[in-house]
């Protein structure tokens, strides 16, 4: 089993990422997992079905302790998962949680389809069948239906010998806060306490926020020069990874065209020429630390819908402090200068002229 302290110091080596006193603080907690893991036996697998009857060897002893690895926005948590999911040498799935949790919801409804009693067990079980360490990056519970399923689901995992390491923004403690009958996933924190050990990643440099604080990150006007722009900033961000992400909301959704470490990326039509609205825009505030969006035109009674809707997604991008990079037809205050709506406009182009200050949103959670 390699380390993830080595591939670390490599990576600092060749100049492909900072050094940072707190990343390097937890590099013992990530190498103790695999450690962990090296030094265990390896579970025996049963098919879903035989374990779910309980025909074959009796189950496996619970996985070795797995890692939950808290902090901010732009601490390197995604990096260093990415390295431990390279150190690895047993079967590894590196997946971001709300992807995994979309599986998984959709094995739940084939499961209802085929008339099971016990419908985690058996999409657990094929998980277990596949993998022995799952790194989740950016954990977190709004959904009710994910929340009410979760734990059940992590039990069955631990009790098949997959260790879980996750990362997310929050302590264990606040996760689903405020969610509809919260009281039920109560039991889920104390299981990641007891079965995961729970570090934050304390650091003071907010990675992600370096690499565009004092940078430009209005663009305009939105031609190719402002696009080559973008796709810079969307490399340096991501290594030019991504993929759509679909944005669940109460059951329905929408697809975000690209997304990466974090990071989404859409025009302007993708986001408000749909119609979208407050929960959805919600939603990916929750769902991104920094968005990116191209091509925003000018606003006027020709396209009141869309402006609209633009209007109320600044407003949730603001309130959860998300980054802004955004390619447009003009500065803020010139996109929408007469017709309808125009008066109350100022107030959004106020904030993004705000979203463009080098230390705005470094007080998110």
């Amino acid at each position: 089993m390699g380390k993830v302290s080595d591939l670390y110091r490599q990576r600092v080596a060749e100049g492909r990422i900072r050094p940072d006193a707190a990343q390097q603080s937890v590099l013992p907690h990530l190498d103790r997992v695999l450690d962990d893991i090296a030094a265990a036996p390896a579970p025996e697998k049963r098919s879903a079905w035989r374990a779910f009857l309980g025909v074959g060897s009796p189950p496996p002893a619970p996985a070795a302790r797995g890692l939950y690895l808290w902090g901010g926005v732009g601490r390197g948590k995604s990096m260093l998962m990415d390295l431990m999911a390279e150190a690895a040498t047993v079967p590894v799935r590196r997946v971001h949680f709300h992807e995994f949790m979309q599986e998984i919801q959709a094995g739940l409804n084939r499961a209802r389809l085929r008339g099971d009693r016990d419908t985690v067990r058996p999409v657990a079980m094929e998980v277990a069948a596949k993998v022995r360490l799952l790194c989740f990056d950016e954990m977190q519970i709004t959904d009710i239906a994910d929340a009410m399923i979760v734990g059940r689901l992590f039990q069955v995992l631990l009790e098949q010998g997959v260790v879980i390491v996750t990362t997310s923004n929050r302590v264990p403690e606040d996760l689903y806060k405020h969610g509809l009958n919260r009281q039920l996933f109560l039991p889920f924190i104390d299981l990641i306490r007891q079965r995961l050990e729970v570090v934050c990643l304390d650091s003071q440099v907010d990675h992600r926020q370096g690499r565009t604080a004092g940078g430009q990150v209005w663009f305009c006007p939105a031609d190719a020069a402002a696009k080559a722009a973008m796709d810079g900033i969307w490399d340096e961000l991501t290594g030019g990874e991504g993929a759509p992400r679909r944005i669940e909301v109460g059951g329905r959704g929408f697809d975000l065209p690209l997304f990466a470490e974090g990071v989404g990326r859409a025009g302007f039509w993708d986001l408000c020429g749909k119609p979208l609205g407050p929960a959805d825009y919600l939603a990916l505030s929750r769902a991104v630390q920094v968005l990116m969006i191209d091509a925003i035109p000018r606003l006027s009674a020709s396209n009141y819908n869309e402006a609209k809707r633009f209007v109320t997604l600044i407003d949730a991008l603001y309130e959860a402090k998300v980054r802004l990079i955004a390619s447009g037809a003009d500065e803020p205050e010139q996109l929408y200068n007469e017709g309808e709506g125009s008066f109350e406009f100022e107030r959004t182009a106020s904030r993004l002229r705000e979203m463009q200050d080098a230390d705005w949103g470094q007080q998110a959670d």
